[in-house]
């Protein structure tokens, strides 16, 4: 236990107030991308199984029509962005460097793009079970990043019981703005998906917190949900990592997810706005998801702003729609604290992309050793030790990093790249480190 809490008998959360470079986007509206002369659309887009093919090589698709079934319960099928034809089926690159399985399609240049394919269903009829299948038949997937399929977590775990859903709005990481742009432009349906994700888990109410940077959004969702009393929105202190569900629940509810625990333990369910409001957008027409919304933005780019872009479109077309620069050093899916740097821009845009973040050599640094500062200690939410934690790693002492330090209380915000004057990426150190252990166990 650190040594404040000993002291105090209280949880102290910490975090930083970064610059936030969203002035750029926050005020655009969201502007559909047009169709890449060929989509890449990989089977595994999500945490669990892979989809399974459900098309052959040659054969013509209409926009929207299943084109591969979930692989298991922990999987979601795959959809059709574009009226087109399957070129092939093939192992494409991802943004972790290793191939995956993926569908090739050519759209058809002539086509509408309409989306024929789905038909009306009614959710009040039924059962939390029924819905649950509906959501997975949608493809839905958390898309805040995680892309955890969100029809696991609308099944409550056996002897728990869920009493309030929380809605994840807060989208604290510098530059993106796509959620922000949702939540403007969408509030009916996000509060639509956060009632049907009430009526799965059997809960009684809905908090939706969104950082007071955003009070349009704040404005818009109270207009929307007019006089109902089951679901409440916050505005929450703006504040990196905010948007974390421990920090969220913690400042919404007080209430204190449990060290590698889950958020039914204390009887909630957390999700994204975005994914709330491809619910409600989706479910009542039987219709699956094809596209998101993503942040494409940077010093790298000259038209920054919040795409529609349909799943698969390739990095390299994406940023050519948004006029990217020819001093270009990385290319980040996500945001500049928790996302990932691509070698490649042959990578799709995939369900769990938020944003596009371009840098130029202006804003990359190099790596020294690290001065025994601490300000990564001070600034780690969960009163960690990343400073230990990536000696540790460097030595390849992964085991104990988990059983003596904790690893697997890190969520990954990034707190500690950002402030460590030395440029040490330690939450890459600690992503590996995870990685390791679970192939490990798996070995055991």
């Amino acid at each position: 236990m650190p040594l404040l809490e000993a002291i105090t008998g209280k949880r102290l959360w910490r975090g930083l107030h970064v610059p936030e470079h969203k002035d750029e986007t926050a005020h655009l509206a969201i502007r559909r991308m047009p169709f890449p002369p060929l989509l890449v659309v990989p089977l595994s887009q999500h945490n669990g199984a892979p989809a399974v093919p459900l098309v052959r090589e040659g054969q013509e698709i209409v926009r929207g029509e299943p084109i591969a079934k979930a692989g298991g319960f922990v999987s979601v099928p795959m959809h059709a962005p574009a009226t087109g034809r399957v070129q092939r089926i093939a192992l494409a690159p991802s943004a972790k460097g290793e191939l995956t399985e993926a569908i090739y399609i050519t759209p058809y240049e002539s086509a509408s793009q309409e989306v024929l394919y789905g038909a009306p269903q009614d959710i009040d009829k039924m059962t939390p079970d029924e819905i649950v299948l509906a959501v997975q038949e949608t493809g839905v997937v958390g898309l805040g990043g995680a892309a955890f399929p969100t029809h696991v977590k609308l099944k409550v775990p056996a002897g728990r019981k869920i009493d309030t859903v929380v809605v994840n709005g807060c989208e604290c990481e510098p530059y993106l703005t796509a959620d922000h742009r949702v939540m403007v432009e969408q509030p009916g349906e996000v509060l639509h998906g956060a009632r049907v994700a009430m009526r799965a888990l059997g809960a009684e109410r809905a908090v939706v917190g969104v950082e007071d940077n955003k009070m349009d959004a704040v404005a818009a969702l109270k207009k929307a949900n007019g006089s109902a009393t089951d679901i409440t929105i916050e505005a929450v202190p703006t504040k990196y990592p905010q948007g974390a569900e421990k920090m969220l629940v913690k400042v919404l509810l007080n209430r204190e997810i449990p060290s590698a625990g889950l958020p039914s333990e204390v009887g909630l369910a957390v999700f994204n706005v975005a994914t709330l409001a491809q619910i409600g957008d989706l479910l009542p027409s039987r219709r699956g998801l094809i596209e998101r919304v993503v942040t494409i933005a940077g010093p790298g780019v000259t038209k920054p702003g919040n795409y529609l872009v349909a799943l698969g479109t390739p990095l390299r077309w994406a940023l050519a729609q948004a006029g990217c620069t020819s001093h270009v050093s990385q290319v980040i899916l996500g945001g500049p604290m928790m996302g990932v740097a691509t070698g490649s821009l042959d990578v799709p845009v995939t369900k769990g992309v938020t944003g596009i973040l371009v840098l130029t050599q202006d804003e990359t640094g190099r790596m020294h050793p690290c001065i025994k500062c601490a300000a990564c200690v001070e600034a780690c939410p969960m009163q960690l030790n990343p400073s230990r934690l990536g000696l540790l790693a460097r030595k390849d002492r992964y085991e104990e990093m988990e059983t003596d330090f904790h690893l697997m209380d890190c969520f990954e915000c990034g707190c500690c790249s950002y402030v460590c004057p030395s440029n040490i990426p330690l939450v890459q150190y600690f992503r590996v480190a995870k990685q390791m252990n679970r192939e490990r166990k798996a070995r055991a």
